[in-house]
């Protein structure tokens, strides 16, 4: 692979830079995933009330389920040589493929502000300890300032640079997380029985169910527009479909666990109802200040980087003349104005933790759409006909009408409402969860109707 400043954008990636090996998707997931904005949902389940084995369960049973529902969107961008987002052309339109990039969008903005606040955070924390200061608006937006430009940087180097740091990153954030768990065992009570008390949702079981979801499934269905990106890069002549899956799925269940199992670990032994970031400095021994600032900082590199990487061809497939590093550069700067807007004039940590669902909502309904797509048609793409769009031509296999396909992209839509109706969270419950008891059934009501939907009208053809 190239050591140079990758040039592809959204285009049809040749079979001779088709280079990639599926155990690639391992390390970009394991080491983009081992950092602070990752672990922060960790803390969430303790937040909302339930014990430490309740938030185990929990996340565990949300991320297995969820990683064997979306691992086989990877096959989207490895049997297209393109993108997801691009890919979808084949069954929303080269037009209606639109939708993949601007939920892949959105949900790439939201996991980036979460990592530079996360990570800024931590930083200006940790170096105010160290130095026995206050902490200041300022030290907070150094941190994030350093915290953006180093991932806008490996963003802009692409693909075989972010391989490349994902490993460094692993090994590292492996032997910080180790050094963390010494330096807090001793807080650490694996029999913490939670407070019902404060049950985020009143009761256990939707209380589980909205961590199961939040704190588990939101994770791997967060990628489903970015495995892609990945899986692009691997030859389908060389690699099979089964080598894909396996190797999607082994990265999104340990490298979202883990990192989310430290975080309710942390919370447990140092625990802050306002902030991660806040208990874990204040609960921990002087001698891991300084493996602290690492952890801000290398853990925000790689889950940074990824999803930027993402957005810029998210960017750069919405606006085809803009090449990826232009694409790349143009959302840094929106999502960076956004944290310290976010910061410094809204309450933005609780408003992105509040979205989740409903951008998991979308997620999950284009997704499931897309992957009966793919199985109806056995995996064949035109890969020309997918471009079509960003050469500003029309016409061809999946121009539909105007480019769109209109049953998909009303499935989409129905299914979309379908999961957000049926979303419990502490600010708002929908009628359908509220029917049921303020149990969340989102996800599961997103992928129900959007398939049931797409299924029928295909039927009419």
């Amino acid at each position: 692979m190239s050591k140079h400043i990758e040039s592809i954008g959204v285009d049809t990636v040749p079979e001779n830079q088709r280079t990639g090996k599926p155990r690639n998707i391992i390390s970009v997931f394991v080491g983009s995933n081992l950092s602070l904005s990752v672990m922060v949902f960790g803390w969430l389940g303790i937040l909302y009330g339930l014990s430490w084995w309740q938030s185990v369960s929990a996340i565990l049973f949300g991320t297995l389920i969820a990683a064997a529902f979306v691992s086989a969107s990877s096959l989207l961008g490895w049997r297209a040589a393109t993108n997801n987002s691009v890919s979808s052309g084949a069954f929303f339109g080269v037009k209606g493929r639109l939708i993949a990039s601007f939920v892949g969008l959105l949900l790439c903005i939201q996991y980036v502000a979460l990592t530079v606040w996360t990570g800024g955070e931590i930083i200006s924390a940790g170096w105010a300890r160290l130095t026995d200061s206050e902490i200041s608006d300022l030290m907070t937006a150094i941190g994030y300032a350093i915290i953006a430009i180093a991932v806008v940087l490996f963003a802009i180097l692409g693909y075989s640079w972010i391989i490349r740091l994902s490993k460094y990153v692993s090994l590292l954030m492996a032997a910080l997380i180790v050094l963390s768990i010494v330096g807090l065992w001793s807080a650490f009570d694996p029999s913490y029985s939670g407070d019902p008390e404060v049950y985020a949702l009143g009761s256990l079981w939707p209380t589980w169910f909205l961590t199961a979801l939040t704190c588990g499934a939101a994770g791997p269905i967060s990628y489903v527009t970015q495995t892609g990106d990945w899986s692009r890069y691997i030859s389908e002549n060389a690699h099979t479909a089964r080598e894909i899956v396996k190797n999607t799925f082994i990265a999104m269940v340990v490298g979202l666990s883990i990192p989310t199992l430290f975080g309710a670990f942390v919370a447990v032994a140092a625990f802050d109802e306002e902030s991660f970031a806040a208990g874990f400095v204040a609960g921990s021994p002087s001698w891991l200040l300084v493996p602290l600032l690492l952890i801000g900082f290398i853990g925000s590199l790689g889950q940074g980087s990824i999803n930027l990487y993402s957005m810029g061809l998210d960017m750069d497939a919405i606006f085809p003349k803009l090449s990826r590093l232009k694409s790349t550069v143009l959302v840094a700067g929106i999502s960076t104005g956004l944290v310290f807007i976010g910061k410094f004039i809204y309450d933005a940590e609780a408003a992105v933790t509040n979205s989740v669902l409903f951008l998991t909502s979308l997620a999950s309904s284009w997704i499931v759409i897309s992957l009966y797509g793919y199985y109806k048609n056995k995996g064949v793409f035109d890969k020309s006909a997918l471009q079509i769009f960003n050469k500003r031509e029309t016409g061809g296999l999946y121009w539909f009408t105007g480019g769109w396909n209109l049953k998909a992209t009303f499935s989409w839509i129905f299914g979309s409402v379908v999961g957000i109706l049926g979303i419990s969270t502490v600010d708002y419950v929908g009628p359908i969860a509220s029917a049921l008891g303020d149990v969340d059934v989102s996800v599961p009501g997103a992928v129900i109707s959007a398939l049931f939907v797409y299924a029928i009208l295909e039927r009419k053809n």
